[in-house]
This record gives C-alpha cells, structure tokens and sequence, in this order.
C-alpha cells in the first residue's frame, strides 16, 4: 500500500442463521470430500437468543430498509446502551474492543505512556504499528486528524478524541462473530465499516460512531494439490486462505510447496480482503493479470447476517461481485480459494537515473520520455516495473521480470539504455537473478509506509495512447506537469489482461485489460497545514485529476489506490460493470448495512463532517 511514505443470492427470510465456524483451525476448512472453502456447520448462540435479543441480534426478517435520516450515533438517544454493548461482547466471546486511538498514550488521561508514545510517533509512518491496532487508519489524513503524535501533529483541541475512528471493533476469528456484528449494526442502525489491514488510500476502515469487523486475524492458510472448482473450469492446486491473510503469510506457505499465488508488492497488505475484493494488481499481472481473476470461491456474510458459500454455480451474481467490485460493499469475506501456479525464477535489477549538473533538466526529461517508448514491449514480455519519480530523478524499486533469464532482461533494456547514452546520461544495472517469486519479493520490495498527509489520485493509462505518437505525447506531457507541480508519482508498467479459462466475467474495471501504466500522482501536506492550505492543495489535485482524465477519457483508476473524492468514481473505478453491480448492492443489502466512500451504491449517502477534508469524522446521512 502507500509507498507514498517516500508515500460483499439475497436469501434474507429466514428464521434462523447458518451455524458458526471456526476459521483458525485448518482442519475445520473445507467440507471433506466438497473443496468448497466452508466449514460443517456447528451449534451457534444464534440459536438460542431469547426474544428481547433476537431482536437486536438476529439476522433480518424484512427487506424494509430504516427510513432514518442518518446513521445512529453516540450522541444520540438511540445509541445503544452500555448494556447493550456488554451484550455484544457476552455473546461474541468477549471479541468486543472499545475504541481507544493508537496516539491516545501521548495525551493526558488513562491512557498516557510516555515510553509507548515515543515509540508510537518514531513508528508513526510504518504499516506494521498500524496493521496491528483495530482502528487505525493507514490514511490518517482521512481520520480528522484529531489524534497525531503531537510531535508530529498536536492535537486541535490539545486532548486526543476518537474523530474518524469507529467506536468500536469486534476482533473477529468466528463467522457466528461477524454475523453477531453485521446483525446488531443493522438492526441498531449503526454505521458498520470492516478492516483487515487497513491499508485502503481513502480510508475505508474508518467511520466516526461505527462497528468495525475487524478481520485481520482470519488467518487460515491450508494448500490443496488438486481441488475441483464448483461449477468451473478449474481443477488443479490452490489455497484455501482466510481474508485476513496478508502477503508475505500467502507468499512464505506457497513457497514451501514450490507455489505461487497472485498477490501484491506490498509486504503487510491484506491481500484476501479489500485488495482482493477491488480487483489487486501483482507483480506477477503481466502474466497471470489481476489477483481477483483467481478466486474460485468465497464464503461471506451477507449484510441479512445470513453466510454463504460464493461460487460460479451458487450465488453467481455475488461471484462475479466479490472479485473487483470493491470491498465494505456486497458483504464480509471471511474466507475464499485461490489458484495457485508452479514457481517461477526472476530477475531484478534496481537503479537512478537523477538531473545534475552533467545532466541538463530537458536530457532528464528526454531520457524519461524515451523509456516509455517501451512499456508495451516491457509489459508484453511479463515486466512489473515500479518506479518513484520527482521533478529531479526516477528511480526503480525494482523492474521486476518473471521468468526471464538475465540475459532476456538485459536484452529489454538495452535499446533504453543507448537511447540514454544519446543524451550524454550513462546507465549501467546491475542484474540480480532469484530461484523463486518469495526471494525476489523480499529482496526488492520495500516496507511500505502510511500516506499521513498526502491527497493522491490515479489513473489507468491505455495501450491505445502508446499506438498514437501525439496522444502519447500529451499523456506524457500532463503527467510531467503534475511532477513540476511538486508531486511525487508513483508508477506501475504492466499489462494485466485477464488470463483463463474460461470469460472474463468479473466485475475487475474493464480499463485494468488495456492498461500499460498505473500512475499515482501525490500532494505532500506538511502535518500542521492549514484549513487554507488543504482547501488549496485539493483544488490543484482536482486540477490536475482532471488533466489526467482528459487525455484518457475512455480509461479508469484503480479503486485501491485512489482519489476519495475521484470525480465520476462511478465511471472510473467500475467502468460499464457499475450498474449491474448496483443492481446487486441493492439486493443483497437493501439496508444500506455496509457503506464506504466512493463504493458502489455510495451515493445515497454522505459523511457531515465540518472539517477541511471530506473525512471520515462525522455522521453518515442521506443525502
């Protein structure tokens, strides 16, 4: 997630819910005999619920949907009482966590800890502090800013307060945990947000006065040699995972079976949760695409509480959902089967190419122009190439080649490095050959850092631009002017077109299959930044986003790695799937239970929030 350090089959009437599972226990996965990803049910509290708190937390007996104005919260009467809240936890097994903010020991009250603090603010920018914290946000910006280290960012008010953060979060290991969740947030009329990670650009965990299902320690893995997809077209090996599985966990269990499975670069992203759900590119999409053309089945909870089991032949409709429609939307994945493929060498190599006195600014600019002269030729071959760029360098961390030899590697290049040569610019890499996916993804891929004051936006550049020198041109020339605006981009040469069997029919953005490049351009705000300020820096990403648009009106962005406030997101994240996708929201969740900004089905509602930024610190209301 952010390198910007540097940067859910409406079955809703019924009396009783499917019984719970335990999802750390490997043996309980699958049915034996079936492969499909789900456990044999077992006896559940749900069960035996007297009246009084079938009503609070049993699953939904009407499609009719609550005509409140916004979303219930602590300030109002009809927020639940403490005694309902101990209720929760009573029947969750004590899975209920109240809300404290990550920074709250660097502030006066219960909670100081002089020692934990200057931990916390050395660690403040690194995911691992927050991947850890139930509520934390990896984009804080979007939290209200209302508890920062105050060495970083003292607090507006001199004492810390929740702001964006949810309430409260259940620490969920059960599906009988997350269906207690999902039902007392819909029939109390709470906000209901989940997190694994949170890692998300636009802050989707968060919510002010929210239930957070905080999936993170769903940690299943079990590796299956030959499993039969239900009613597909797949039969080989996979992994049955659960959704609160992060990278390096997937990638370190398939390489002790000589696997690999489709995931991102990113060392500590949940790759089983939002990442997956909202299509997730992979150092490995120039040859196997996008990481939700995998999924060969899911197991969810619906937001009736109701649990399914998600394949082509049962429950199509969310199949074709949960793999890139975005996650908080259609319901909670607690866990799902994934392909897994026969390991493969790579080559890397890492390098600068930075403006100096010897290299004139407009040499600089020609030789980043020149390079993508080649994306097509780099991404067809397999190529993942990540690079950082400023108004003054360009740096790759790494160009990433799957399969290809050194030599093979060394042949892409080197028509770019002559072309640098021309322009007085030496480049000389130095090439670095791994045994297996696992070896080269730890060495080269850096812990990723949180985005703590950044605005970023994105967007899908097309093949069809690099087909037409004056349309390749102007592409080039606005994304330049973006970094001579004083941002940073962050960018992806790849090519991640769908691979078989069978039809692409996932809800995956449309614009991912014509991609060559991914490109996040970022404002840097300095922690302290004025209402004025931020205001100001919007209005130039908006600018500039537009910019960026204009000279791809038929692309789209990536919904993971975007802008909160994207203008026609729907266009732009779901593409011609967005209308069959609200279709299918407004089906399985007629309630409104699970909303996120910029998810499908988001535009009923809106965050009040006074503040600057269009945060999370505030109620939900119709809009």
């Amino acid at each position: 997630m952010l390198r910007l350090a540097y940067f859910f089959r409406a079955a809703i009437f019924v009396s009783g819910i499917v019984l719970a599972q335990e999802l750390n226990n490997p043996k309980d996965l699958p049915l034996r005999g079936v492969k499909t990803g789900v456990s044999s049910p077992r006896s559940s509290k749900l069960d035996s619920l007297s009246p009084d708190e079938a009503a609070t937390f049993g699953s939904a007996k009407s499609q009719l949907s609550s005509n409140s104005a916004c979303k219930v919260f602590p300030t109002d009467a009809d927020w639940p009482s403490s005694a309902e809240w101990n209720t929760l936890d009573v029947l969750t097994g004590g899975a209920l966590i109240k809300t404290i903010p990550i920074a709250a020991p660097c502030y006066p009250g219960p909670a100081f800890n002089q020692t934990r603090c200057d931990i916390i603010t050395m660690q403040w920018g690194l995911s691992d502090l927050h991947m850890e914290d139930p509520t934390s946000m990896m984009s804080p910006l979007w939290q209200g800013r209302t508890c920062f280290p105050p060495r970083i960012l003292p607090a507006p008010s001199g004492n810390c307060t929740l702001g964006g953060y949810p309430a409260y979060a259940l620490n969920v290991t059960t599906i009988e945990q997350v269906q207690l969740g999902v039902n007392f947030a819909r029939n109390r009329n709470i906000r209901l947000v989940v997190k694994n990670t949170g890692h998300d650009f636009s802050g989707k965990s968060g919510g002010a006065g929210a239930l957070s299902i905080w999936t993170h320690n769903l940690k299943t893995i079990e590796y299956l040699e030959s499993y039969v997809q239900p009613g597909g077209g797949y039969t080989g090996p996979a992994f049955i995972v659960g959704s609160g599985v992060q990278a390096w966990e997937i990638y370190e269990a398939a390489n002790k079976v000589k696997k690999i499975v489709v995931g991102g670069e990113g060392k500590t992203v949940g790759v089983f949760g939002g990442y997956i759900q909202g299509g997730g590119h992979s150092p490995l999409s120039s040859v196997l695409g996008m990481a939700a053309d995998h999924v060969l089945s899911f197991a969810a909870v619906l937001p009736s509480g109701e649990f399914v089991n998600v394949s082509p032949t049962n429950n199509p409709d969310l199949f074709f959902a949960l793999r890139g429609g975005g996650g908080s939307t259609f319901g909670i994945v607690t866990s799902l089967v994934v392909k897994a493929y026969d390991d493969v060498p790579v080559t890397t190599t890492n390098f600068v190419v930075a403006a100096s006195p010897s290299i004139p600014v407009e040499n600089f600019w020609a030789g980043i122009r020149a390079y993508w002269n080649y994306f097509i030729t780099h991404s067809d071959a397999g190529i993942y190439s990540y690079f950082f760029v400023t108004s003054q360098f360009i740096s790759f961390n790494p160009f990433f080649a799957p399969n290809l030899t050194v030599a093979q590697t060394r042949t892409l290049l080197e028509p770019w490095i002559a072309d640098l040569a021309a322009l007085n610019i030496t480049l000389s890499p130095v090439y670095r050959s791994y045994p297996d996916f696992l070896s080269a993804w730890k060495a080269n891929f850096p812990q990723e850092g949180i985005a703590t004051s950044q605005i970023i936006s994105s967007r899908l550049f097309p093949r069809s631009s690099w087909l037409n020198k004056s349309t390749l041109d102007a592409t080039f020339a606005e994304w330049r002017k973006s970094l001579e605006a004083g941002y940073v981009t962050i960018n992806f040469n790849f090519a991640p077109r769908f691979v078989g069997p069978g039809t692409d029919d996932t809800a995956v953005l449309p614009a991912w299959r014509k991609t060559v490049l991914h490109a996040i351009q970022s404002s840097s705000l300095n922690e302290t930044a004025t209402k004025r300020e931020i205001l100001a820096a919007r209005k130039l990403m908006d600018e500039r986003q537009k910019a960026w648009r204009d000279v791809s009106p038929s692309a789209g962005s990536y919904l993971g790695e975007s802008d909160r406030d994207e203008v026609g997101f729907q266009q732009s994240f779901y593409g011609k799937n967005y209308e069959r996708l609200l279709k299918i929201k407004r089906k399985v969740d007629p309630w409104d239970v699970l909303w996120a900004k910029t998810a499908v089905g988001s535009e009923r509602w809106a965050v009040r929030t006074a503040d600057a930024l269009n945060d999370e610190n505030g109620v939900l209301c119709r809009v």
